[in-house]
């Protein structure tokens, strides 16, 4: 059963305190994670401390946290802890963010050395009071990252800069290896859900990603278990394809408090080997499905495979 231990102390979340309490069902046995601790765990802990850097890790209780950070693998949270938005799903504070850390991405690349990681995925809270969404920090990051650590991959998870022109390609041009922006579940739950965002929106950023950079890896993700049918997940695979993203993760949603969306279904695993073939076959270069899957997790590895996947179609056309 999944222990999520909390590492750091975490702000309240009075935006939420007038949601009703949603029942939080008990979790399957297949759900299991190491819980935090290791001597990997507290090295890593400390690297990023002395930095003053925020991860999604913590932030937003990622139960895979003790496994990622007895490797040394934690994913980077720019732009500070607080988020403009307040979806549903997501442990992340809500409120008005502080000003952008200048220093902040000088830190990062820092970190990303101490760490010696061989890959790096860099997200970010939604900071809709910046006017171009924090594009320009982004692009501030893979910079400093790339100056530091020149042997570095480098994913960042962006939010969808929702009315900010420009700004993917920004983000583009800094030229990232892979470009992740989630799009968390199925149109028909957005309104509950992800009620500050937009799925066609979204679905056309991954699109012009690729328009700007085809040589760019694209990826997405989704929940399960927010109360989708199979049918409407098969729809999201057709729109990501139509989108030309190469990779696709699918994980099982877990209710981070009674004031979060209900967790309707633990989907077994069998039916998480079975999403996965079936997104093979719709062309999907590399595709993660498992109950304890998240965006960031085994992202290095996944890099891997996805190159190589690309190698091969490559020289298959050839």
């Amino acid at each position: 059963m999944v222990t999520v231990i909390d590492t750091r102390s975490r702000p309240r979340h009075p935006e939420k305190a007038h949601r009703p309490d949603q029942p939080m069902p008990r979790k399957p046995d297949w759900i299991r994670v190491r819980a935090p601790g290791s001597e990997g765990f507290l090295a890593t802990r400390t690297i990023l401390r002395a930095r003053g850097l925020s991860t999604v890790c913590e932030e937003a209780s990622c139960p895979n946290i003790g496994e990622c950070w007895q490797k040394r693998h934690a994913t980077m949270m720019i732009m500070g802890d607080i988020c403009t938005r307040a979806c549903a799903f997501c442990n992340v504070a809500t409120g008005r963010p502080r000003p952008l850390d200048a220093d902040e991405p000088r830190r990062v690349a820092d970190a990303v050395g101490a760490l010696g990681l061989e890959h790096v995925v860099i997200t970010s809270v939604d900071r809709d009071d910046l006017e171009d969404g924090g594009a320009a920090h982004f692009a501030a990051v893979i910079g400093a990252v790339r100056g530091a650590a020149p042997e570095t991959s480098i994913e960042v998870l962006i939010p969808d800069f929702l009315r900010k022109d420009g700004s993917l390609a920004r983000v583009v041009a800094a030229r990232p290896d892979v470009l992740n922006h989630n799009l968390e579940t199925v149109p028909g739950l957005y309104v509950r859900i992800r009620p500050g965002a937009r799925y066609f929106h979204s679905l056309r950023l991954l699109q012009q990603a690729k328009e700007l950079d085809a040589s760019l890896f694209t990826k997405s993700g989704l929940m399960v278990g927010l109360g989708e049918t199979r049918d409407e997940v098969l729809q999201v695979m057709d729109d990501l394809r139509s989108a030309d993203v190469d990779f696709l993760t699918i994980g099982q949603y877990l209710a981070p408090s009674r004031k979060h969306a209900e967790v309707k279904r633990y989907v077994p695993p069998e039916e998480f080997e079975d999403l996965a073939r079936v997104a093979v076959s719709k062309g999907f270069l590399v595709v993660a499905a498992s109950p304890m899957t998240r965006s960031s997790y085994h992202a290095g590895d996944d890099f891997r495979r996805l190159r190589a996947a690309r190698d091969a179609a490559l020289s298959a056309q050839s």
